[in-house]
């Protein structure tokens, strides 16, 4: 499946400091043995100045990257019970604010996605009140869907654990044809890095 650039380039026009749809962030450090060493988890509203700058370009990377070059996407697998699609779903459905079921998530990532050195896994919560659009692409007041969505960014860190572009990440429910589509999952990876990429598929348990 191809995923439709302008349907990303919606979603990013209204990731700004002053409207931005992103509720939460929380995330976690894992060092180069893939341990959790410390988590955060904080409403992205009340993130102010320049933090709240470069966590939204950290969160913008993903779906602003070179649609069906760097992000691609992929059908999800089975959902089992207990599985990571099961996770992920509860994650979504209780807004990041389950910090016992982040940290099962934070130790997964560790334990599966092994990069060889530290790195920050930052997710995001959001949820995009998607504006009607007549046929002649002329926005009417109102919506008829709200889409809920988590972005994965995994990121290098410097000493002091500040986080840089994302090597790796994913969009899930994928934004297809402007609704949710819990049927796919957009995988980033940087500058088309096919290590990262499959670190990811691994991860998701994508064929």
């Amino acid at each position: 499946m191809k995923i439709n650039r302008e349907d990303m380039l919606e979603l990013t026009r209204r990731m700004t400091s002053s409207r931005s749809h992103i509720m939460r962030l929380a995330g976690a450090y894992i060092d180069e043995e893939g341990y959790v060493d410390g988590t955060f988890n904080t409403n992205f509203l009340k993130l102010k100045g320049e933090e709240r700058k470069r966590t939204l370009e950290i969160a913008k990377t993903i779906p602003f990257s070179r649609t069906n070059e760097e992000l691609l996407a992929f059908p999800v697998s089975e959902r089992k019970p207990g599985g990571i699609w099961q996770v992920l779903d509860a994650l979504r459905d209780c807004e990041l604010k389950n910090d016992a079921l982040l940290l099962n998530l934070y130790e997964y990532i560790g334990e599966n996605y092994y990069y060889g050195f530290p790195f920050a896994a930052y997710l995001y919560y959001g949820a995009y009140d998607i504006p009607v659009k007549t046929s002649d692409k002329a926005v009417l007041d109102g919506s008829e869907e709200v889409y809920r969505y988590l972005i994965l960014a995994l990121c290098p860190i410097d000493a002091d654990l500040n986080a840089k572009k994302p090597f790796a990440g994913f969009l899930y429910p994928a934004f297809t044809d402007r609704s949710c589509d819990t049927d796919h999952v957009d995988l980033y990876s940087e500058d088309c890095d096919k290590e990262a990429l499959e670190g990811v598929k691994l991860l998701l348990r994508l064929e």
